[in-house]
Formats: structure tokens, sequence, C-alpha cells
């Protein structure tokens, strides 16, 4: 045969024209263990031929693994997957040859159409449960099961690439390199992340779950674009099958159980998806999660929701669910706190992490910058509206001046909870927070004391509670419903299922429920009874509130190069304007000027901040220099404060008028100040003064003119094993106060006169 070049991985720049006796004709693509050609046999027949690359054709650990998947792929050779024609693994340039299946990858599908509707989802079910079923009596685990290791080929899915697989007998001896990751992590089973040598059918059986959520939604069931990220969502988080098909929800909640016991076989499935179609689910299930009204009985059927990655409690941005556990409640009365066709294998490429928009790794960052987002299961925050004080005496001007500014701490949550930082929403005398173990809380604002507390088993707090309609509102992801609770006693008033809407936007009285496919209803919050159902442009929107009646919703164009952004009348729900601005952007704030947008690089660094004026429609860029990770900001008084993963805080002048259009700038950053701290919440702005809560627990003033730091208060961490909260909430602003949580379960206030004896 004729000999193959050596030139390297990826796509070679010399490809060998044969192997074996078959002609390579074209790429195909190319994965991190070779390159898959489609090739012609000596009677035209065309077979998709997978060849290893040339530098790990001379490392005995790759050719170990190219033997381990061939033997592996000839003995599920069946209807479901492609089947072996030949191989010679002790070649030059060890190669594969499968019969050519001539369609999408699942990925390619999902990327291009969109994902796939009822009845297409059942017979992907089916066809992946029959091959699983197949390849696990074959005594072999596939491991990697991915989209874009499925083929939709025209008689049903095709299972490829058994690169990683290994039998479900072996000894435990892994065919990989020491301390790399098996599998990709969007659609691995939390015993790959804790147990690698334990793994067995039922991991495949999860990752069939996974990729059928992808498949329905065009997301992962764990979806973040840190692989660290998912890791943590995977191990310890509810898988998000909000936008999933009713009917098809409890089954791919079994497949995706945490405990691999839980989990249905492969033969059972199969006769699941055989039921529904039977029942003619496929026709009934056709649109999406239907939406639900308020509810005031129990807790409702549903799915649930995700999380997304910043702080939690500051003004006007969307709030993603996330799921984090078993919940209830229990009222404690006594005020104590509480492209072409493949085959062969790897041929796309591709990493797993689909979704609806194509997403870099970032760049490198510390290890601690990578922790801050490990946690993560809520993104945004919400609009803090004063409240109504019900059963409370009012203080009188002499005691209120007595009271106001003093410092104080107050304790919440279980001792020895992974996560004890609680999350709390301030009104004129109270705060209302929720913390690990406690559902809600209500504190004196002037000294801390605990006025009434309602217990939970969550063992880590749900996003900060929302002060709307004068009652305290409750994201709940454990229930998958929305809570307003008296302020009085913490009684609950009404709820409301939210399992179909991902997106949870308080703008002042008024709750906007946002669905992924464009739906938003709109409840009273004071009485959770709907004001207002209709149909947006906005699927998938990120929102933010304003101050005026109006939100706004920011939704990314399909090529990804600009983003269109929707002003919404809280009263009805009519679109009063939108515009079209460059670039991959995301709103943090809206005043009643003005929406501020952070945008995103195409490795999702923001590179620079935008202004957008809310009345004449024109935006002002402003370049960063810098671009900066995970960013969150802040804008007051004709500046943003920006800070990022290394505790980076920039602040940028954004309060000059725009010139006619969309204006681009440099040279507009005010001051730069390294704080010194691993991570730090979003900032709060307040006479002068911006406050920033640190991952220690440290409470942080920096002079807003002149950005040097002024004071800081100690650092208050949790004496036992858990020192790391995901969430870093924003201080709250009180009456010449400024409160603050941190991870040892505090609750605490300090004088805003004098940062510098703190």
């Amino acid at each position: 045969m004729p000999p193959l070049s050596d030139s390297g991985a990826g796509v070679e720049t010399e490809p060998p024209q044969y192997a074996g006796h078959y002609r390579l004709e074209r790429c195909l693509g190319s994965g991190g263990m070779g390159v898959v050609h489609l090739a012609v046999n000596a009677v035209g027949r065309q077979l998709a031929v997978k060849v290893v690359h040339a530098q790990h054709a001379a490392e005995d650990e790759f050719r170990a693994r190219f033997r381990q998947e061939v033997a592996a792929a000839r003995r599920v050779s069946g209807a479901f997957t492609a089947s072996v024609v030949d191989a010679d693994p002790e070649a030059a340039r060890p190669w594969m040859a499968t019969v050519f299946i001539d369609g999408p990858t699942l990925s390619e599908r999902v990327k291009r159409n969109g994902p796939l509707d009822a009845r297409e989802l059942l017979r992907l079910g089916s066809g992946l449960a029959e091959a699983l079923r197949d390849i696990h009596r074959a005594g072999v685990v596939h491991r990697d099961l991915k989209p874009s290791n499925v083929l939709l080929a025209p008689d049903g899915p095709k299972v490829i690439d058994f690169g990683i697989s290994r039998p479900a007998d072996a000894d435990g001896e892994l065919r990989t390199e020491t301390g790399k990751l098996i599998g990709t992590p969007p659609f691995m089973a939390p015993e790959q992340f804790q147990r690698p040598r334990e793994v067995g059918p039922a991991a495949d059986v999860f990752a069939m779950g996974a990729v059928l959520v992808h498949a329905a939604t065009g997301r992962g069931p764990f979806d973040s674009d840190s692989p660290y990220v998912v890791a943590y969502q995977v191990v310890h988080d509810e898988p998000d099958m909000s936008a999933v098909p009713r009917a098809l929800v409890p089954v791919l909640r079994r497949c995706l159980e945490k405990e691999p016991g839980l989990r249905p076989t492969a033969g059972q499935l199969l006769a699941a998806f055989a039921a529904l179609a039977s029942g003619g689910v496929a026709d009934a299930a056709g649109s999406r999660p239907e939406s639900a009204g308020a509810e005031t009985g129990p807790d409702s059927a549903g799915g649930t929701g995700s999380a997304g990655g910043e702080s939690a409690g500051t003004a006007g941005r969307t709030m993603v669910l996330g799921v984090r556990g078993r919940g209830g409640g229990e009222t404690d009365r006594n005020g104590t706190g509480s492209g072409a066709g493949r085959g062969a294998g790897d041929g796309s490429g591709g990493s797993g992490a689909e979704g609806r928009r194509t997403r870099r790794r970032p760049r490198a960052v510390t290890a601690l910058a990578t922790l801050a987002v490990l946690a993560v299961t809520v993104t945004g925050v919400v609009t803090l509206a004063s409240a109504r004080e019900g059963g409370e005496r009012p203080r009188t001007p002499a005691q209120t001046a007595a009271h106001a500014g003093r410092p104080w701490a107050s304790t919440l949550g279980a001792a020895g909870a992974e996560n004890r930082m609680p999350l709390c929403a301030a009104a004129d005398r109270a705060l209302y927070c929720t913390a690990a173990g406690v559902r809600a809380a209500r504190l004196d604002a002037a000294g801390g004391k605990t006025v009434w507390s309602v217990r939970g088993e969550a063992a880590e707090p749900g996003p900060a509670p929302v002060l709307s309609g004068g009652l305290v509102h409750l994201v709940e992801p454990d229930a998958r419903r929305l809570t307003a609770l008296d302020p009085a006693d913490g009684s609950e008033v009404w709820h409301a299922d939210v399992s179909a809407y991902p997106s949870v936007v308080h703008a002042g009285g008024t709750v906007l429920l946002a669905g992924a496919d464009g739906a938003v209803r709109a409840l009273d919050g004071r009485t959770g009874k709907e004001r207002w159902s209709t149909w947006l442009p906005v699927g998938g929107a990120q929102w933010v509130a304003g101050p005026d009646g109006t939100a706004y919703a920011a939704v990314l164009t399909p090529d990804g190069r600009a983003t269109r952004v929707y002003a919404v009348a809280v009263a009805d729900g009519a679109v009063a304007w939108d515009v079209r601005l460059t670039g991959d952007l995301g709103p943090v704030q809206a005043t009643g000027s003005a929406v501020l947008l952070l945008s995103r690089d195409a490795e999702q660094y923001t590179d620079a901040v935008v202004r957008l004026d809310t009345g004449e429609r024109r935006a002002r860029r402003v370049e960063l220099g810098v671009p900066v990770d995970q960013a969150q900001a802040v804008l007051a008084d004709g500046t943003a404060y920006v800070v990022g993963a290394g505790g980076s805080l920039v602040a940028v002048a954004v309060d000059r008028e725009p010139a006619a259009g969309t204006e681009t700038e440099t040279g507009a950053v005010r001051w730069r100040l390294d704080t010194g701290v691993s991570r730090a919440s979003r900032p709060l702005v307040v006479g002068g003064t911006v406050y920033l809560t640190a991952a220690d627990g440290r409470l942080l003033a920096v002079d807003a003119g002149r950005g040097r730091l002024v004071g800081a208060t100690r650092a208050r961490m949790d004496d036992g094993r858990y020192t790391f909260s995901a969430l870093l909430p924003a201080p709250l602003a009180g009456r010449g106060a400024v409160y603050a949580t941190a991870p040892d379960g505090s609750v605490f206030a300090q004088r805003t006169d004098d940062p510098g004896r703190w």
C-alpha cells in the first residue's frame, strides 16, 4: 500500500491518499484522535475511514486506545451503529473503515434547523435506546455519547466513535493518559467525574438523556461556557428541562438521575418510548411546554430551570432558574434564625457543548478565577421595590436617627452547609434573606435581629428574595415555582408555577415570565393574577427592567454579529421600539434614560461597555482596552463601574451625549484599580463610594472619584470544610449603612460615613 505521510495532528498538510487499499477522497472532519475521510473501495463503494494522527501513531497509549476502539466497534456493529468493514490497528498510520452513513450529525442538525419536534424526538429516543441496548448486550460501554457522535441516517440514528469505550466488565484499567478527562463534560454522568473506574452502562443512559434534552432545546441540561462549571452542575445540580416537551420530561428526568442505580436500562427506555409513541404523544407533545397560571394550591409538576452565572441581589436583570436540592418550608414563629455524512468516529471534532450559539473557551485564568463560576446556578439580579411593612410599629425620627448606620452582624444558614452565604434584599427598615436551610427570613435592618424565619430543607439558597407588590417574592428552583410571602410574618400569600419560563423578571409591582419560545406573561406582584400574556420575538433574550415601567430584552441575531434590543411596556406587553446594535451585547442595568450593556468578544470576554440612550435610541460604545473576564457592572452618575475575575475594577465614563448613530470611543477609562481580591461581587455605588463584596467575606469601599481603596472589613470565612461561595451577592444600601453577606453565613452592616475605620 502507498506510504502514509507523517504530518502531525489535525487535518494534515499532506493528507494520505490511501488507507490500505481504500482511496481517500476528502476529509469529513477531524477530532483529537484522528481524521475521518470519505473513501471508496475498488468497486466504488463509499466508506468512512478514520486515520490516526501521525503524532499519535508513534505512541503506545494511543495505539492501545485505537485497538480498543476497533474491537469495541466490531462487537457492536448493528442496525443503529456504523458497521466496521475493515481495519489495520498495526499500520504505520492505524486506520479503521466503516460503512459511510449519508446524514448529518445531530449536532449539525440542531445547529442548522433548531430543536427537533416531538415526533422526531421519539424516533431519535427509540433509535438511541435500541443502539445502547445492543451496545450493552455486547458488553461495551460507550462513555462518550454526544450529539456529534450521533448520525441521523434516513433509516434512523446511528451511534459512532467508540474511541474511549471499554468492556463493561473491565478491571478498571483506563485506556487514556493519566489525569485526562475521559468524555465530554456536558454529556458525562456524575460517576465519570467522581468514580471513573466504576463507570458502567448507566453512564450511557445519562448521556442519552442529555443528548435528547439537547435535541429538544438546542442546549444541554447542564449548560455553561466552562467545562468546570458543567462538571459541578452535572454532579450537584438538577437538569434544565424547562423547554422539553412535557410528555418526555419524566422519562428524561429518570435518565438524568445522579445515582446510576436509579436510571432505567436501555431496554426499559425502548419500551417507554414505544408506549409514548403508541399513545399519540408525538401529536400531543408537538408544542413546547404549556404555561401554567398562578396557583394557590400545592406544588405543581413541571420542568426545571437552570442558571447562569453572576452575582444575585442587584437591580433589574434577568433571573434564570437553577435547582439545588429538595425544598420545603416550615415557619418558625420564635424569631430564631435557621455538514456531510460521517462514520468511523470523531469526525466532527466537536466538544459536545453545542448550544444556541458557538462560544469559544476563555483564555486561561487563575485557578481561583476559574472556580469563581463553578457553582453558579443563578443568572441575574432583581429590582428592589418598596415593601409594605405590615405589623410593625413605626419608629420616631429620633429613633430612626439613633439606629441608622450602627454596625451589627447576624448569622443565617445551616452549620456545615457547603454554601452558607445568604442572599438578601433590602427594604426601608428590614432585610429579607434566604440561606442554606432557611427558605426566608426577615432581619431588622437597624440591629440585625431576626424578626421571623421560615425553615427550608434545601442545602443551598436559591436566588435572592425580591420585593414586589408589597410582598416578598422567592423564586424556588427546587419547587419550580414563584412564591410570594407576607413581609409581616413570612406566611405564603400565593405561588405560581414558573417551570416553563427560564426568565423571571421583576419590574416594580409586575412580574414578567419569559419563555424560551417568546411567550411572555405578566403577573400582578401582589395577587399573582395574570395581567396579560403575549408572544414577542424575544425567545432566549436577556432581560433588564427599568424604573419607568419599561423592560428591555436583548436578543443576539442569528449570525451572531449584532444584538436587537426591544423596549417592552410592562403595563400591556406592547413593544414601544426596537433597535439593532453591533456586537454580542448583554444588558446589565436600565435607568430612566439609558440601558447599560456589556459587549462580549468571540471568547466571551467583555471588551467594551455600551450606553444606549432610550430617548434618542443612540448608543455610545467605549472600549475597555484590556478585556475583562466574567465582568459585572453598574451605572452611576454617568460612569460605568466594571469588575471582573481577579478583582480588577474599572471606571468608564459614559455620560457624554452620543453623536448621531453609534459612537465608538477609547480613552474614556477614568481609572483602574487592582482590589487585591480573587474575585468580587457586582458593585454598589452610594454617595461617591463603590462597595464590593469579596470572596472571603470582606466588604470593600473604593473612592469613586479617585479609584482608591478607602476601607475594608475583616474576612468572614467558615471555620469548617467549606469556605468557597459560588454566588457573591452585591452589597445593599440602607440609611447611613451598607449591608453585606459572607461565606460563614453572616449578614452584617457597616456605617457609610467613615469606611477607613471599619
